[in-house]
Formats: C-alpha cells, sequence, structure tokens
C-alpha cells in the first residue's frame, strides 16, 4: 500500500488561491459537485459490539459533558443518555444540515429549509432558534458573543455579534464546515474541496489550500491541524494551520465519509461506506497508523466518539440503526 506523508509547499505559492473568483486556481472544472458517500452493500460479517434500533440517520454527536448520544433523522433529534439510558426526543422545524456542540452541554443545529439556527439543551431537550436568512449549513461559536455561520444562498461565511450581522467572506462555492482556530476560522468547501482561512473579525480571506478530489469531513485535533476526509480520493488528509500546510496525506480506500477524533488515545476514526468497516488511525507521529478495523452496520455515514471511554457510536444512514463499540 502506498504511504504518503509530505509537506505541501504549494501553499506559499497559491498566494491568490482562496475562492475569490471563478478561475480560481483551486476550482479545477466549470462543473462543480460535492463527493458523496458510497453505497453500502449488504453486510457480510457480524457488526461488532452491539446494534440498537434508530430510524435512517443523517448526523451523530456525542456531548461528554451530559454524556449524551445525538441522532438525527430528518427534524427529529433522538438525545440518549448513555450512563443511565434515558431518552428524549425533539423536533426542530426543519432538518439540520450539520450538528455542532458548544462548551455548555448544548446543540448548535443549522436549519437551511427554514432558514435559521436552533439551540438545544441536551440536558432538557429545549430548543430556541435564531432567523439567519441564506440557508444556514453549519454554525460554531466563536465565543460568547459570536457564532460563525455558513451560508447556502449565497455561499458565504457571515460573522454573528449577538444575532447582528457583524463581517462577511463571500465568493465561495459550498461551504460545508467552519473550523475554528485561535488564528482564524478555516472553511471546507466541498465543491471546490479546498480549505480557506478567513479572518473572523473583518471577513478577509486568506490562502485556500486543495483537499483532496472531494473533501467531505473534518475535524480538529489537539495538536491544532484539521484532519480531512477526502472521500473521492480515498484519503485521510492532515493540515497545519497558520499557516496552512498539507502535512500527511494516507490512503484509505473504501469510501471513506464519518469521520470522529478521539483525542484521549489520537485515534481518528474513520467510516468506510463501500466496504461497511471503520478503521482507527493512530495520528500522533509521523504518518497515521492503523491500529483498529472492525465491521460496521451497512451504511455507516456518521459516528461519534466518547473521549473518557473511548465508546463509539456509528450510526447507519439506511435504517440499520445504531452501533456501540468499544474497541
Amino acid at each position: 500500500m502506498r504511504r504518503l506523508v509530505i509537506p505541501c509547499l504549494i501553499a506559499t505559492l497559491l498566494t491568490s488561491c482562496a475562492t475569490d473568483k471563478p478561475n480560481d486556481p483551486l476550482q479545477v472544472t466549470d462543473t462543480l459537485t460535492a463527493a458523496t458517500p458510497a453505497t453500502s452493500p449488504p453486510t457480510s460479517t457480524t457488526p461488532a459490539g452491539t446494534t440498537h434500533p434508530a430510524p435512517p440517520t443523517q448526523h451523530t454527536a456525542y456531548d461528554p459533558t451530559t454524556h449524551t448520544l445525538v441522532l438525527a433523522s430528518g427534524p427529529t433529534l433522538t438525545l440518549t443518555n448513555t450512563t443511565t439510558g434515558a431518552q428524549q426526543t425533539t423536533t426542530l422545524p426543519s432538518a439540520p444540515a450539520t450538528l455542532q456542540l458548544t462548551h455548555s452541554g448544548q446543540l448548535l443545529t443549522a436549519l437551511p429549509d427554514t432558514n435559521e439556527i436552533a439551540r438545544t439543551d441536551l440536558r432538557t431537550a429545549h430548543t430556541t432558534t435564531t432567523p439567519v436568512p441564506g440557508g444556514p449549513v453549519h454554525a460554531v461559536d466563536l465565543d460568547t458573543e459570536r457564532t460563525a455561520v455558513a451560508l447556502r444562498t449565497p455561499p458565504t461565511v457571515t460573522i454573528l455579534r449577538n444575532g447582528t450581522p457583524t463581517a462577511t467572506a463571500d465568493n465561495f462555492q459550498g461551504p460545508a464546515q467552519l473550523l475554528p482556530t485561535p488564528q482564524d476560522l478555516y472553511v471546507l468547501d466541498r465543491l471546490t474541496t479546498a480549505l480557506t482561512p478567513i479572518n473572523p473579525t473583518t471577513g478577509d480571506k486568506g490562502a485556500g489550500l486543495r483537499a483532496g478530489k472531494g473533501a467531505t469531513n473534518a475535524v480538529q485535533d489537539r495538536y491544532g491541524r484539521i484532519l480531512t476526509i477526502d472521500t473521492r480520493g480515498q484519503e485521510l488528509l492532515a493540515f497545519s494551520t497558520d499557516p496552512l500546510v498539507m502535512k500527511q496525506r494516507y490512503p484509505v480506500p473504501g469510501a471513506p465519509y464519518g469521520l470522529a477524533y478521539d483525542p484521549t488515545r489520537d485515534l481518528a476514526w474513520v467510516t468506510l461506506t463501500a466496504t461497511n468497516e471503520i478503521v482507527g488511525y493512530d495520528i500522533a507521529g509521523g504518518e497515521p497508523r492503523e491500529r483498529h478495523r472492525l465491521p460496521t452496520i451497512t451504511q455507516p455515514n456518521s459516528v461519534a466518539v466518547d473521549p473518557d471511554t473511548g465508546t463509539l457510536y456509528i450510526a447507519s444512514a439506511n435504517g440499520a440503526g445504531y452501533q456501540v463499540v468499544t474497541p
């Protein structure tokens, strides 16, 4: 198997590579299509751990503060306390495009179909909403007053201070995920499959960098890196920030899609939708090293991890339930 661990020095050369123009060097075609998970085959191996019934689940999150597993199926959120087994459900105004945990036991969701962002208290399941025109697809709190929101129409990123826009970064193609760092806010654009930093105070965009052939999901690790799944190129990518430089590329065959990071064990967990597997990579060294490979339920599009116990929660997007595994 080929292994590529390379510094991507071209970041210093692409000084105009943020997606400011239609002829941006990061946009290699006029017809942009976001990468998608593979359609999983029927399972041929018994899934590891235990499997529980659940409707088709689009998004999964785990909050260690409240010990809550969140499964999003359409507009319905199912909240399960993994310590007591108690379960609550709440229905949002529309289906969330993303789930984002905050530091206060709350869940922040972006609702593009109703032009809102919602906050759900994971202890009580109480939800409040804030209007945000433009079809929000991801929202993340920058501090106690500011929230960054990626918008679908037009494809921009706006910074809200107590609900009021204060800065905007425009001329993206498909901003899908926001990753804040102490210096900047990084934007994963699924259509141009690129990472671009923006200044959250001014909205100014920095030099972007290609993120493989079809980046879909990203997380941050405890080293300040951004880990990105290239579903189309079938790789796990690692980028340093300040400056933005690709540090690692590692082959992950099997249509990788779901991604979760365990900071306690330095494991990046990647679901393989073409093979119904999940792989755990140790990312503490100079290149990822495979530590675990486990069979999953079908269509394992999303995964979350409990950083205290290392327990994995893998959810199926086609109704095969959700899987609980302690490696």
